[in-house]
């Protein structure tokens, strides 16, 4: 792929914007807004931790409602889903009783 003029341009306009950047971070606004950046960043990741730590009671909370709105709106829904899936439900043994 030939290097043409406007990927010299863009190149150009990246180092640039670069330079300008490192003068900035080198001030005291600089460093102030680098410091700002650091601490959210840093809060991100503790509340993402906390979001990893909760997942499975969350999951587990949404499955038990689902679960219950289906029963609740929808009574044959176990025996739709088993006879879709092709389970057998659950019946006592009568034969093993005798």
């Amino acid at each position: 792929m030939p290097v043409n003029a406007k990927h010299l341009a863009t190149f150009i306009l990246g180092a640039a914007a670069g330079v300008a950047l490192n003068k900035y971070a080198q001030t005291e606004d600089g460093q102030k807004l680098m410091a700002d950046l650091k601490e959210k960043g840093l809060q991100l990741k503790s509340e993402a931790e906390g979001a990893i730590d909760n997942a499975p009671e969350y999951f587990e909370k949404l499955k038990t409602q689902l679960a219950d709105v289906l029963k609740a709106n929808f009574p044959d829904a176990e025996a739709t889903i088993n006879d879709v899936l092709g389970k057998k439900p659950d019946t006592p043994d009568t034969a093993s009783q005798s």
